[in-house]
């Protein structure tokens, strides 16, 4: 056989390996990412299931409780009684209206409130004479409770959609600046050091060094702002309104309707509790690469 044949030879039998271990290697990198699907959805469902369990044996108790008459349906009605009037008020269409209009309320008082505790926790946190003229005066409005602002916002802008806002974002203004704050002022100086050394201009050393060292505090203050947001709309829509799901529980106790009155304080847990879930899939999406915060 001549060397021109033999060399031919060799290089389709190299050929035909290289796509034998591509092929494979295709297989087993398929095989392993489709495993890891499977073990995240596993760990997913235990990690519900396990939450779910103290919820699930209070609402069997609970209804047991309720059908053998040994809880007074005035006081405490079982869960399929709530859950009755749950469907009677969606079926009506009243729980989408009042709940539509409770988010808006909620979320237009968070975004003002949010951006302003952002703007000056982060003017306070760079700027230290900034920090000493106006930090002592916030910190005083933040021990202000809700209930004892609320009754002068109302004052000054009657019972109407802007003093409702005005409440939600009174409190959600002060998480967001404090953590924003803090946040700043815990950025490592050894991290400054550095930005000296490659040159960074003020903007660049905000952006690609302060920010970053800060977010994690940034991602918390919303949390807690949305938190407290949602707190907010609850004592502005109790103390003087004409819809959203805090008007629904003020009319329920006016009709001595326990059940609706559960139903609205579900909706604010349930509701809560998704808009904690997504902020926590944000501090996911932006600190996966601290190793602090995998634990």
């Amino acid at each position: 056989m001549s060397e021109g044949i033999e060399a031919i030879i060799k290089t389709a039998k190299g050929v035909r390996e290289a796509r034998d271990y591509s092929g494979t290697a295709s297989i087993t990198a398929s095989n392993n990412k489709r495993e890891t699907e499977s073990v995240v959805w596993k760990n997913l469902l235990y990690d519900w299931g396990t939450g779910a369990a103290i919820p699930a044996a209070v609402l069997a108790i609970w209804q047991l409780g309720g059908s053998t008459g040994w809880i007074s349906p005035e006081f405490l009605p079982a869960p399929l009684t709530i859950l009755s009037a749950f469907a009677d008020l969606a079926v009506k269409g009243e729980l989408i209206h009042h709940l539509g209009v409770s988010i808006g309320r909620a979320g237009l008082g968070f975004l003002i409130g949010g951006i302003l505790g952002l703007l000056l926790g982060t003017l306070t946190g760079l700027l230290r004479s900034a920090a000493y003229l106006l930090d002592p005066s916030i910190q005083i409005l933040r021990l202000v409770p809700h209930l004892a602002i609320a009754p002068l916002i109302i004052l000054w802008f009657g019972f109407g959609e802007i003093s409702k806002v005005v409440i939600i974002m009174s409190g959600s203004f002060f998480p967001l600046y404090v953590n924003t704050f803090m946040g700043i002022r815990g950025v490592d100086n050894k991290l400054f050091e550095v930005a000296r050394v490659l040159g960074f201009s003020p903007l660049q050393k905000l952006r690609r060094l302060i920010l970053p060292a800060a977010l994690p505090g940034i991602l918390l203050g919303l949390r807690l702002s949305m938190a407290v947001a949602w707190i907010g709309l609850v004592v502005a829509e109790l103390i003087g309104s004409q819809s959203g799901v805090g008007f629904l529980i003020n009319e329920a106790k006016q009709n001595s309707n326990t059940a609706v009155i559960f139903v609205g304080i579900l909706i604010f847990a349930v509701v809560g509790k998704l808009i904690d879930s997504l902020f926590r899939v944000i501090e996911r999406r932006f600190l996966y690469w601290r190793d602090s915060y995998q634990g």
